[in-house]
């Protein structure tokens, strides 16, 4: 079996793949703005900015993978049932682990090209 790849891995694969590809254009970062409005970045995925998103962007999926082995422990037959307090503390950091991880799901999903554009392109 093998093991699973690093968040180091996992960033150079993408620089890798991103370098492959000549993508260029606006990244939406993993944080937002105040008011909650979502921030991006007119990069060509190089620069201090980029690689600071990529670190955050690691942190955050790492935290969340934490946070959710934490929660299933806590649900696990025989384990101490929790006050309401409790409960309602791990939904709140699971709901903001998740929008977390969605947000650089829908980040790196901007971040793919599109293979009927590359074919019209090509054409």
């Amino acid at each position: 079996m093998s093991q699973p790849r690093s968040d180091a891995d996992r960033l150079r694969r993408r620089e890798l793949y991103d370098a492959a590809t000549g993508l260029v254009g606006p990244r939406l970062l993993p944080w937002t703005t105040p008011d909650g409005c979502p921030c991006y970045l007119s990069t060509d995925g190089r620069g201090y900015l980029s690689t600071l998103a990529d670190s955050i962007e690691a942190v955050q999926l790492g935290m969340g993978e934490e946070l959710l082995e934490h929660a299933r422990e806590t649900v696990a037959p025989g384990m101490r049932a929790l006050s309401a307090t409790e409960y309602r503390w791990l939904a709140s950091r699971l709901a903001e682990a998740l929008t977390d991880a969605l947000r650089v799901a829908e980040s790196r999903g901007q971040r793919i090209p599109d293979p009927q554009e590359e074919a019209a392109e090509r054409a």
